[in-house]
């Protein structure tokens, strides 16, 4: 018997649609796309599937399975924008004909849940990532289209990771999607040689889906399980093709993403520990790591020590396997003061040489005031910032402001503090910085 229909006042069903479409629309996205074949066309008939959610489900109530009805109204609204088209183009009534019989004949398995068949990819979502990074696009582009059309993560959350403005990133992906529509880029998995031009990106994807899961960029919460859960489970799809397909040196692409794999577990173990009962963020030192998930973390250390050894044998050493290298040291280390700190800059000083970036020093900067002193750690933050990429990025100031507090330097310290609180759109974190300026004083 099928579940019944919930009923929900409007306000809810708001906020219904809202998470679902948060949580679901990647899905639905690449769903569609693998059907039509037509990223425009796909996108259109989701959303109009949304609006048709917002307009029907106050009368009939909300599905027990929302997915599927989505997808199914989203395709009966493509098949009807086709019509349309056939309409003024009558080259197009093969192709609304041919859609017509492919999407029926697709019907049951997707309102089943039943997966998809042919290729190893079978996940409509993964098959999409490696299609949106083909190399024809520029890499900047193809991690910002994915990350929107296939993750549905907002312009503000990509342009937070990449450093970079919300309208800087707007016209990135307007320019991927122009490229795709013209050059054509068809929608079709990659064949084994030509995964390892892509496989970079798509690690690069699923690295930044999980970091806003992890640390959200906005909003009333520190993390987004949805996005860090979605994350883990590609990167566990990743892991079971590479091993067995027929691409030069797999051993590197296994290597790496066992690397990206762990990383995630040892991160997300300490998901519990992060906030309070009331949702106040709680930093790394002064967790209680008895809340840490202790299975997250012997699978990824087991990952992390396969990566290493494949990094040995093959003499390369990859970004993902070194900060998972580091997430293990936190992840075995009894408390704060236990930790070894100084192998954690010795593996930041490797991380540095493979990926030279702003954060990546940043970070080192931490560890080495663990190590040598808030005094030591404030002459490297103050590099980085003199550098100016870091000069909008909340974490900096607020890394500064901690090592002058330490110093005993209140004055800057709430200089920095402010300037970091300006700088955050996420509740918990202003809160925390609200209480660090309130506990300065007016000194």
């Amino acid at each position: 018997m099928p579940p019944v229909p919930e009923q929900l006042s409007r306000t809810q069903l708001h906020k219904t649609i809202e998470t679902l479409y948060r949580s679901e629309s990647g899905r639905v996205l690449a769903t569609l796309v693998s059907l039509l074949g037509n990223l425009d066309l796909a996108e259109e008939a989701m959303h109009e599937a949304f609006a048709a959610a917002l307009s029907l489900w106050p009368k009939t109530g909300v599905p027990g399975n929302p997915r599927p009805w989505l997808i199914s109204t989203a395709r009966f609204k493509a098949i009807d924008t086709l019509r349309r088209r056939a309409r003024a183009d009558a080259t197009q009534d093969e192709l609304v004909r041919h859609l017509e019989t492919q999407l029926s004949a697709a019907r049951t398995s997707m309102e089943e849940g039943s997966p998809n068949e042919g290729f190893s990819l079978e996940d409509d979502r993964l098959r999409l990532i490696f299609t949106c990074c083909h190399p024809a696009l520029a890499p900047e582009a193809r991690v910002a289209l994915t990350l929107r059309e296939v993750c549905g993560l907002t312009t503000e959350e990509i342009a937070r990771a990449f450093l970079t403005t919300p309208r800087t990133l707007a016209q990135r992906i307007v320019r991927a999607k122009v490229k795709i529509r013209e050059t054509p880029i068809p929608y079709e998995v990659p064949t084994p040689q030509e995964l390892p031009q892509r496989l970079g990106a798509v690690l690069q994807v699923i690295y930044l889906v999980f970091n806003e899961g992890y640390s959200a960029a906005a909003g009333a919460e520190v993390t987004r399980a949805e996005l860090t859960g979605e994350a883990i489970r590609l990167g566990r799809l990743l892991a079971e093709l590479v091993p067995g397909s027929e691409i030069v040196h797999p051993e590197i692409f296994a290597m790496e993403i066992r690397g990206l794999l762990a990383l995630m577990l040892l991160q997300e173990s300490r998901r519990a520990a992060r906030t309070s009962p009331a949702g106040e963020l709680i930093l790394l030192e002064n967790q209680d790591r008895s809340l840490w998930n202790r299975e997250q973390i012997a699978e990824g250390v087991a990952l992390v020590d396969k990566a290493l050894d494949l990094a040995r044998k093959t003499r390369r050493f990859g970004s993902y396997t070194v900060q998972a290298a580091i997430a293990a040291c936190h992840a075995q280390a009894e408390s704060s003061a236990a930790t070894d700190w100084g192998q954690i800059v010795s593996l930041y000083d490797r991380l540095l040489e493979i990926q030279p970036s702003p954060v990546v020093r940043l970070n080192r900067a931490v560890a080495i005031a663990m190590c040598d002193g808030p005094q030591a750690g404030l002459a490297q933050i103050d590099a980085v910032l003199e550098e100016g990429e870091l000069a909008n990025y909340c974490l900096a100031h607020s890394a500064r402001a901690d090592m002058c507090r330490r110093l005993g330097r209140a004055a800057e310290a709430r200089a920095s503090y402010e300037k970091a609180f300006a700088l955050t759109q996420q509740e918990p974190e202003r809160q925390f910085l609200a209480r660090r300026i309130e506990e300065l004083g007016n000194s």
